[in-house]
């Protein structure tokens, strides 16, 4: 109870702009865990990357989502242009998604110490406003609390930012991984299908799939 006593303590010398800093925390970290659980749908299962070629030229055997990256990529022998366009389908569905839901935790991330800071600019009003009042105990009382509301919700507002700006970081390292691994199947589904080839004849033209993120 005495550690509970004293984060309400600390709270409440923060100012109204904790109940803000709150509410932005509570966002900002619940779409953080939802953005490593979006990242973790998409990846790609590293272990099997050793038998992509196999499954490049057999997608009967492919597993999980490499399967039907590669069976909606090779639907029908296409040209070189129309096998990347659809790679590029895949990075738009599956590294879009992650982009677009990262810049989003990121300006949280980048919100949190600029809220703190207006939270020290209040605190710096309040000190000068006791300092401009007069001397005496009650002057001192208000210089403390403006000092103390500077402070805290400066710490704070890092507080909440850094551990959001390492998982950002997280996410990138996994997009750049996916972007990777992605290009490296291409890599070999053209070779497979030799579309880089001078002169290959374009195949017959099949019902295209709509490409679905399962995420």
């Amino acid at each position: 109870m005495e550690g509970l006593s004293r984060i309400l303590d600390i709270w409440e010398s923060g100012g109204w702009v904790m109940i803000p800093l709150f509410g932005l925390a509570v966002l900002l970290y619940a779409q953080a865990f939802g953005l490593l659980m979006v990242a973790r749908r998409a990846r790609l299962d590293s272990s099997s990357a050793a038998m992509w070629w196999d499954w490049v030229r057999k997608p009967a055997n492919a597993e999980g989502r490499v399967r039907e990256i590669i069976e909606y990529t090779q639907q029908g022998r296409k040209t070189g242009d129309e096998v990347r366009n659809r790679f590029d389908d895949v990075r738009r569905s599956l590294i879009g998604l992650l982009d677009r839901r990262t810049a989003f935790v990121s300006m949280l991330v980048a919100a949190a110490p600029l809220m703190g800071l207006l939270g020290t600019v209040l605190g710096m009003l309040q000190t000068f406003f006791g300092i401009s009042t007069g001397g005496g105990a009650e002057t001192a009382g208000v210089v403390a609390a403006g000092i103390s509301e500077a402070l805290v919700t400066t710490q704070t507002g890092l507080t909440i930012a850094l551990p959001g700006l390492f998982i950002v970081m997280m996410i990138q390292r996994q997009r750049q991984s996916l972007d990777a691994k992605l290009s490296r199947l291409e890599s070999l589904t053209l070779s497979h299908l030799l579309l880089d080839m001078p002169g290959q004849g374009t195949a017959p033209d099949e019902e295209k799939r709509v490409w679905h993120d399962a995420a």
